[in-house]
This record gives structure tokens, C-alpha cells and sequence, in this order.
């Protein structure tokens, strides 16, 4: 490659392209409009020079693009020129951090960007990323788009929304092929799908988490599909404890088959017997419910080219209803006389 070509490289990428398909997260509290800084997991990069230059502040590291694809893949110089070309057109999600207007003001609120974006259809990226990626039944999504939940984001990423207990939209979980986060500047409180007033809260780790046990049930009467994001704000807390104090509530720990997963449902756990209210652990068959959907999915649709009859088929467009099995007898379980023991 000719030295004018790499000069255009260098020029057309942008450094937080790079950290934003390693995966590495703005830090917007830590951020200014001259050095964006970046994290993941313990590692910092600061980007700087309007995205055309780099530094490690946990060592002397720094350059350029072509630098920090050779500092963070360990790679030499060629075939880091390679990784950058293959970023050519790559578009950052819009900028985790909010630069003021002229007149003192900032950009558009949370809402009015929710508002700005268009809800996925049939045929989108964004339907195309769930539907066929994440094995989403078109039922489900639809039922999820009807109650204003989803919108497409950048690149065929996906939107989902968190509200508070006046459905105000206060941030979203923002996942496709690529790319995982959540808005920036907003606050993670609760992904909230199903009537408001059902009393059995089944709480996952992510939005698609909980759009996947949905479908596996069926919409479950009476339940409220619920994701924290994978954190616990206290602002979550204190939606999951309004939620959970309400009587005849029951709170269902349906998080991943992992140790965080576990964690997640001993905090659950201990919440509901704060508030008095009956809980259960409910775990996923593989590691997380987006896992057990594609593979119940990949299995119908082999027994169906295969010519072999489903014992329980659904109506064309309709979800199957909720499975028994779901909530397996021996499974961890509270009443608000207390909470069994595994």
C-alpha cells in the first residue's frame, strides 16, 4: 500500500471506530469534547486530537490509529493496516457525551431522541438482527414494537427502551452483531414489557433476555417481562421495590445459568424478602433465555423439514402458550413467611 493510501487511512478511521468494535465503552462522566475516555473491564484508552490520536494512561502507550490496533491486537504494523481499511465506513454510534449549543443549551432530551428514531418493520436491519439473529418470533416483536419498546439504532443495532413508573423513557440498551451498551446520558431503571399491572415480575439481565423468555412463554398472562441491564441502579432498585411490594406480587429471578446470574437472584432474593413479597429462582436450561429460544427454535424448524408433526402447533402468528414446565416443581422458591433455601 502506497504511503498516500495509508495517510487517507489514517484520516478516514477513526480511532474510537477502533475501541468501538473492541468493544470498549465511553466513561461519559470522565469524558470532555477534546479527550473522549474510553473503558473495558480495567483498560483505558483516552482518545484525543478530534479522534485521530491515542493514549494509555495506565502506561506510555500512544500514537495513531495504526498504533492502537497494534497495541490492543498485538499485531504488527501490516496487518494492522489491514484491520483499518476493513473499518473504512465504519460509523460510531452517535457520541456518548452531550457538547453544549451555542446558546448554553444542550442537544435533544432522552425522549426526543427516542422519539427521533423509527421503530423496526419487517425487512429493517434492526427486524433483521432480531428476527433472524436472535430468533425473536415476529409475534413477539411485534407485541414489543405495539408497546413503543424498540426502535432501530445505528448499523442495525437495536433500541430497547427503560422507563420509570410514568413510562418515561430514560435510557435504552442498546445491542446488535457488534456492538453492546446503553444510551448515553441515561439512567438504567427498568426494559418493561407486558401490562403494568400483572403481578408476577420476571426480572432478566437484558432486554433480549427478557423479549426471549416472553416468547418461550408465550406472553404469559399476567406477568411483567422485566430487565435491570445488567446493572442495579438505585433507581432500579427502588422500581423493582414498588413493583414488589404490591400484594400478591411475586418476584421471579429469571437470570443467566451463570454466577453473575446467581448474584443477580440473591439480590432479587433479598429485595423480596424486604418488601414481603414471594420469590422464585427460575433458570434458563442453557446459559441465558436467548440461548434456550434459538436453540427450541433451530430444533422446531429441523423437525418441520424433517416432516415430523409438532405435538403443539400454534395458529399461524401466534405465540405458543406459556409452558408448565417453566416453573418445575423443586425449584427454588419464597413465600412472605420467608424464603426457602436452596
Amino acid at each position: 500500500m502506497k504511503r498516500r493510501d495509508i495517510e487517507a487511512l489514517r484520516e478516514r478511521v477513526s480511532c474510537a471506530a477502533v475501541l468501538e468494535q473492541a468493544q470498549f465503552a465511553v466513561d461519559i462522566k470522565e469524558s470532555t469534547r477534546r479527550a473522549i475516555k474510553f473503558r473495558r473491564g480495567g483498560e483505558i484508552i483516552i482518545v484525543t486530537h478530534e479522534g485521530r490520536g491515542w493514549f494509555d494512561p495506565l502506561s506510555d502507550a500512544k500514537g495513531d490509529v495504526f498504533g492502537l490496533v497494534e497495541h490492543l491486537d498485538h499485531v504488527g504494523f501490516l496487518e494492522s493496516v489491514d484491520r483499518v481499511a476493513g473499518l473504512v465506513g465504519f460509523e460510531i454510534t452517535e457520541p456518548e457525551w452531550r457538547p453544549a449549543r451555542h446558546d448554553g443549551g444542550f442537544n435533544r432530551s432522552l425522549p426526543e431522541r427516542w422519539r427521533a428514531r423509527r421503530s423496526p418493520w419487517p425487512g429493517s436491519s434492526t427486524w433483521h438482527y432480531l428476527h433472524s439473529e436472535r430468533w425473536l418470533p415476529a409475534p413477539l416483536l411485534r407485541a414489543t414494537i405495539k408497546q413503543e419498546l424498540l426502535r432501530e439504532g445505528p448499523h442495525g443495532s437495536m433500541w430497547a427502551a427503560h422507563t420509570d413508573s410514568a413510562g418515561v423513557v430514560t435510557g435504552w440498551e442498546a445491542r446488535g452483531s457488534q456492538y453492546r451498551g446503553f444510551a448515553s446520558g441515561g439512567n438504567k431503571v427498568l426494559f418493561r414489557l407486558g401490562p403494568d399491572s400483572a403481578l408476577r415480575l420476571a426480572v432478566t439481565e437484558a432486554a433480549i433476555d427478557a423479549m426471549s423468555l416472553a416468547a418461550i412463554e408465550g406472553l404469559r398472562d399476567g406477568t411483567l417481562y422485566l430487565s435491570t441491564g445488567g446493572g442495579w441502579s438505585p433507581a432500579t432498585q427502588a422500581a423493582l421495590w414498588e413493583l414488589t411490594f404490591r400484594p400478591g406480587a411475586q418476584l421471579v429471578a429469571a437470570t443467566d445459568a451463570n454466577a453473575q446470574g446467581d448474584l443477580f437472584a440473591e439480590r432479587l432474593r433479598a429485595l423480596a424478602e424486604d418488601t414481603g413479597c414471594d420469590w422464585t429462582r427460575l433458570r434458563p436450561p442453557e446459559e441465558d433465555w436467548n440461548e434456550t429460544l434459538k436453540i427450541g427454535e433451530k430444533e422446531k424448524r429441523e423437525r418441520k423439514e424433517s416432516g415430523v408433526p409438532h405435538s403443539h402447533r400454534p395458529r399461524q402468528g401466534e405465540l405458543r402458550p406459556a409452558e408448565p414446565a417453566l416453573d418445575p416443581a423443586g425449584r427454588d422458591a419464597g413465600g412472605r413467611q420467608g424464603v426457602m433455601k436452596d
